[in-house]
């Protein structure tokens, strides 16, 4: 980071951190689309494989587009190292497989994305991983309970994915402290814009860049950060078994960082208003949103979030065909799984990103057939709110 940005505040070194400039002078940063980098001679080769001296090798170990996106993350999240990868998921991956070993053992909240639930229940166990579940409003003293004399790590989402459940950021870094595990965090939901996980003593945070940090449904990406004693091995781990980011998705990811915050700011604003319209809306049960007073961890989300998100979820009445009419009568939201984008979002958790999920987790996580979780865009919110109001009232 050049000296003049150290004291600068976090939305302009958003902006500013980019690799140095080559001698063409260019003013936007450079896209380095190459798979191997150059030595001087063998003995400049040799010094690097022997990380004596600094530099780019390969692009599965580092890449220039790729460090600057870094970079970016880890000033966001406070943290000192990263590492990007192909997706949210692999980076997800990447933290448990650098990390746990056969006969180490899991504590991770229950409510957690369809893929994580299935690494964690049908990945990890075959690896002799074990793992305990606990609901995301537990007490301290049932978090410290849940510890094992093997436990390694305790992994949690706040905002979870979908149900927008929310864990104490704060409680749980005095139990990984307490008994010296690893405090993993997925920050996707709420981005490092809303949420700082570092400050409450996570040693890893992982997002799916594919998100927010993309911001317009473009390219797939992953990353996770850390100190530099956690991120050790995961750097190891990811530079040997292969999920490096491509340079042309990382270059797109830093470009998009630029505007984060404003996207941020835009997304919750619209996202607040629409929960706030939905409720008491006829057919419409039940609105979750972290801001909304009725959220039961409304007290909690304005401790550690500066904002409630983008993300809001329904309970529609009527069964699945009438989600299928609903759907049908949308006329702004795009039907997809994705989320984060400008574009307004909308997906039935239960057909799609939790279909694989039992069902009696399920029904503890309040994945009804009914809900609908919607990734509110940068759309007109007062047209947004009536095309939702068109379609509840068309689809009864």
């Amino acid at each position: 980071m050049a000296k003049g940005l150290i004291r600068m505040k976090e939305t302009t070194k958003a902006i500013r951190i980019q690799t140095e400039r080559t001698q063409h002078k260019e003013h936007a940063t450079p896209l380095f689309l190459t798979s191997s980098f150059t030595f001087e001679d063998a003995a400049e080769g040799q010094a690097l494989f022997n990380n004596e001296i600094p530099g780019n090798i390969y692009s599965r170990y580092s890449n220039p587009s790729v460090q600057e996106f870094i970079d970016k993350v880890c000033m966001m999240e406070e943290l000192e190292v990263g590492f990007a990868t192909s997706s949210g998921m692999a980076a997800v991956f990447a933290g448990f497989a650098a990390h746990l070993q056969s006969g180490d053992h899991l504590v991770a909240s229950q409510a957690l994305f369809g893929s994580a639930h299935q690494i964690i229940t049908q990945i990890l166990p075959k690896w002799g991983i074990s793992y305990t579940y606990l609901d995301s409003d537990c007490s301290e003293e049932e978090w410290n309970a849940a510890i094992q004399e093997n436990t390694k790590m305790i992994y949690l989402e706040t905002p979870s994915n979908p149900g927008l459940a929310l864990v104490d950021l704060e409680m749980i870094g005095k139990v990984a402290k307490k008994h010296n595990l690893i405090y993993y965090v997925d920050n996707c939901f709420a981005t490092p814009v809303i949420q700082k996980p570092a400050r409450f003593g996570t040693d890893l945070i992982v997002h799916s860049a594919t998100k927010f940090m993309d911001g317009q449904g473009r390219v797939l990406g992953g990353i996770i950060c850390g100190t530099q004693e956690t991120m050790e091995p995961v750097i190891f781990f990811c530079r040997h078994t292969g999920p490096a980011m491509s340079p042309f998705n990382a270059w797109i990811l830093s470009k998009s960082l630029e505007t984060l915050h404003l996207r941020m700011e835009r997304h919750c604003e619209n996202a607040q208003k629409f929960a706030e319209a939905l409720q008491g809306t006829e057919g419409v049960k039940q609105v979750n949103y972290p801001f909304l007073d009725s959220h039961p961890q409304n007290e909690l989300a304005k401790k550690q979030m500066t904002n409630g998100g983008a993300l809001v979820t329904f309970d529609l009445e009527g069964g699945f065909e009438r989600i299928v009419r609903f759907t049908k009568l949308l006329t702004i939201p795009s039907k997809t799984s994705n989320l984060g984008d400008s574009r307004t979002t909308i997906t039935n958790p239960n057909t799609t990103t939790h279909s694989k999920v039992a069902q009696d987790i399920k029904d503890k996580l309040g994945i009804t057939e009914g809900l609908m979780r919607v990734s509110i865009g940068l759309e007109d919110i007062d047209d947004l709110i009536a095309d939702f109001k068109q379609a509840i009232d068309g689809s009864k």
